[in-house]
């Protein structure tokens, strides 16, 4: 199999029953398999709750045993959670303006001009690890050189060797957000700490264990789903030079090629709520209490939607996909998410002739009986300058 190949290993349960049930940290879960009754049910929010269990507990696998914290606004409902949103979202949006571009174009070109050297590096590690950090100090509007301490926590802030959640790890993090909240309350700068301590919701200030759960999320959210995304599409055009030909010849393409990839990695392969009531899934009862999970990356791969699914078809016409999400709950840091890879896939288009692959260890996840495959551990690569 081609390292870019992520074939999608809930075909047949999607075809047969479109749910499937597994267990995950000692309670049920019901995978949402199919686009249809997953957009349902995320919609859904008063059935299919966010907000109304423990921290942690609608992440799957389970976070109940690493934080406390609450994350804001993804774990909250209506009302609250539309005032959180309304406070966040101008914040997030931040990366539509020229300015916030110029500064990406910035670091993405430092790290091609490395990349492009002729000397073979390690992907995940060197690039996109790197990338990720540097251009969330954009989006925070905080020092660069704070990149190199987030960068120490490697490609996930909960998970350490073998992918296993790691409650000393996660206390790491935390460690850091209440450092930066305090040293924000002491001296207000113009970062998002500053920011959010001095900003207001329902007529109040936020409490700065508000304010904690926002950046919790913000460093966890985005983290290894952007790194995975960035590397799997390099990976990608390593193998496929004539996609990056297209792009180069039309640059137009490039919005349309990276809704295509994010449908075909699917970064997140599924994000649970629990049921305030009881319910059905299809054919499935559903309990109250009991918890689903939107299956995102199934959904994205559903043959009744999608014309040949298993296909990357980079100038894709109809493509709702849900790799972002649905509903209320659409990621936050989408529009971050799809310049960094817009601004890649251009400037690979531009600069980069082709790419070896020199060797790759995949990162395989497990769900119940089922793996998937999700990115790599590591892949070492050439780049080819033009």
């Amino acid at each position: 199999m081609k390292a870019s190949e992520f074939s999608c290993p809930f075909e047949h349960l999607r075809k047969e029953d479109g749910v499937y049930q597994i267990e995950d940290h000692g309670e049920s879960v019901h995978m949402v398999l199919r686009l249809k009754d997953l957009r349902k049910a995320a919609h859904s929010w008063e059935i299919f709750n966010s907000g109304s269990v423990d921290p942690g507990r609608i992440v799957i696998p389970s976070e109940v045993d690493v934080r406390d914290i609450r994350q804001i606004p993804v774990e909250m409902d209506p009302p609250q959670h539309k005032d959180f949103r309304a406070l966040l979202d101008p914040w997030f949006k931040r990366p539509l303006e020229e300015g916030f571009q110029q500064k990406l174009d910035v670091i993405i070109d430092e790290l091609l001009n490395e990349a492009c050297s002729g000397e073979e590096i390690e992907l995940v590690e060197e690039f996109s690890l790197k990338l990720q950090s540097r251009a969330l100090t954009l989006l925070l509007n905080t020092a660069m050189d704070e990149a190199d301490t987030w960068i120490s926590w490697g490609t996930h802030v909960f998970r350490g060797e073998g992918g296993e959640l790691d409650s000393t790890k996660a206390g790491v993090v935390d460690e850091y957000i209440l450092q930066k909240i305090e040293e924000a309350s002491t001296s207000p700068g113009e970062d998002l700490f500053s920011v959010l301590l001095n900003s207001e919701v329902e007529g109040r200030k936020l409490s700065k264990e508000e304010v904690h759960g926002i950046m919790n999320l913000t460093f966890a959210g985005g983290r290894d789903t952007v790194i995975n995304t960035l590397t799997n599409s390099i990976a990608y055009f390593a193998e496929h030079p004539e996609a990056l030909q297209q792009i180069r010849e039309n640059p137009d393409m490039v919005n349309n090629a990276v809704e295509e990839l994010v449908r075909y990695f699917s970064p997140l392969t599924q994000l649970g709520r629990v049921a305030a009531e009881e319910s059905m899934i299809g054919d499935c009862p559903i309990k109250k209490n009991e918890k689903i999970g939107l299956t995102w990356a199934s959904a994205n791969r559903d043959e009744s939607v999608f014309e040949n699914p298993e296909e990357v078809i980079l100038d894709r016409k109809r493509n709702p996909h849900v790799a972002f999400g649905f509903g209320i709950h659409a990621c936050l840091g989408a529009t971050h998410a799809r310049q960094i890879l817009r601004k890649v896939v251009k400037a690979l288009s531009e600069r980069v002739d082709s790419i070896d692959i020199i060797n790759f260890k995949e990162n395989i996840e497990s769900i119940g009986e089922i793996k998937r495959k999700v990115g790599f551990e590591e892949i070492n690569v050439r780049f080819n300058s033009k």
